[in-house]
This record gives C-alpha cells, structure tokens and sequence, in this order.
C-alpha cells in the first residue's frame, strides 16, 4: 500500500519568509514541501528555481517535492540535483520524445523521478513510463490547470486517479490542486495518497489540524481499496 503523504504547496507560502514558513509546516506535521518551478513558457507564471531550492536546502532537511512545470526539465535537473531537490516531477507533455533520458539522469543525480499531466492530457500517456525498465516513481495527477495557486478542484480529474490506482496498487500517486478538507474525500476515496495543498493549509487558522485531516481521510480510504 501507497504510503499517506501531505505536502503543502510552499507556493502559497510567504515567499519572504520562506525558511521559517518550511519549518512551521514541518512542525504541523507536512511530509513533504511541495516546490511549483514554473519557467513563465511553459506556464504563463514566473516562480522559482534552483538558487531558491539551494538556500532552502541549508534550512531544512524536509523532502522538497519540486513539480517542474517547465518547456525543458532536462536542462534543470543537474542544477536542481546539486541544489538538493528530493523529488523531481516533469510533465509528460514535453518530455514525449526524452523522458527515458530524463528519468536515467533525474535518478543519477540522486532524486526520485515522477511524471505529471495537465487536466487535458489523457492517463494513457503515462502508463509507458510508470511500465518502463526504468520506471517513474509517482504520477502527479493535476486537479487544476497548472501555473496559479488558488484555482478550483476538478472532480473530473478523479477518474485519471482510480485508473491509476486500479492499474498500479502500491504506486504513489499525487494530486495537486484545489485540496483542503471539502475535496480531500474525493481524492482519497479514488486512490490518491500524495496531497498537495496550498491555500487549504497556509490559510487555515490552524494547519496542523488540517494536514492531520488530510492524512487521516487518506489512510481511512485506503481500507476501503
């Protein structure tokens, strides 16, 4: 069984503040911290990159669960190894004709490889890369289209996530997008174990109790699969 993970989306951090904000999530029980690397090409937004995730580096020891929604990834991953990135999410959509190459240097520079695909892109795309001989280790399901915080659950994205977790059971399978306490039953109910979380989490009055809500929704659901 896929083991229950909670990131929230440092995106809807304070940026200014970025060092203390990963420490207070750490302390409010995040499994992960979820990095949004946005090129303003492949997305319109314009976020971070690997200098950011170096000075972060020498603050925290958390998994920095970087989603790269970038026109080239392979040109990012010997910055964002050396940066000390843990995982390393491309998106499908650019890497067609090099993700074998992708996943082969994503892992030799000492990070977990994972694939993601925007709401329009269909699950087929990514079951090659899941089957390969040298397979991605997470598939990130976006539940919104990528490049802005803040956007609404689509729950239509949660038939992607039940083919996902029908196909592969002990697969992490993340989703990102519109998560809180009023769409974590969906997307735990369909399979999903890894949950970004953005506003749900930095806008409540009291994280912790939230990303305790998310991770105890996912554990419950996975008695029911």
């Amino acid at each position: 069984m896929a083991t229950p993970r909670i990131a929230p989306s440092m995106l809807s951090s304070d940026f200014a503040n970025l060092a203390s904000e990963a420490e207070r999530m750490v302390r409010c029980g995040a499994d992960w911290l979820h990095m949004d690397i946005m090129d303003g090409h492949f997305v319109p937004n314009l976020t971070i990159g690997a200098p950011v995730i170096e000075s972060l580096r020498k603050h925290t020891k958390a998994y920095l669960d970087c989603h790269l929604m970038v026109t080239n990834p392979l040109d990012y991953v010997e910055p964002l190894g050396k940066a000390g990135a843990s995982g390393f999410t491309f998106h499908v959509e650019v890497s067609k004709d090099n993700w074998r190459e992708l996943v082969r240097q994503i892992k030799l520079k000492g990070m977990r490889p994972g694939v993601s695909l925007k709401p329009g892109t269909p699950i087929e795309e990514v079951f090659p890369l899941v089957e390969a001989e040298d397979p991605v280790q997470m598939v990130l399901v976006m539940t919104v289209e990528p490049g802005f915080g803040g956007q609404k659950f689509m729950p239509e994205m949660m038939d992607k996530v039940r083919t996902l977790r029908k196909k592969y059971p002990s697969l992490d399978i993340e989703v990102d997008g519109g998560l809180g306490p009023s769409t974590i039953d969906l997307a735990a109910s369909a399979g999903a174990n890894c949950i970004v979380a953005g506003s749900s989490v930095f806008g409540a009055p009291d994280p912790a109790q939230v990303i305790s809500l998310l991770r105890k929704t996912v554990e419950n659901s996975q008695t029911k699969y």
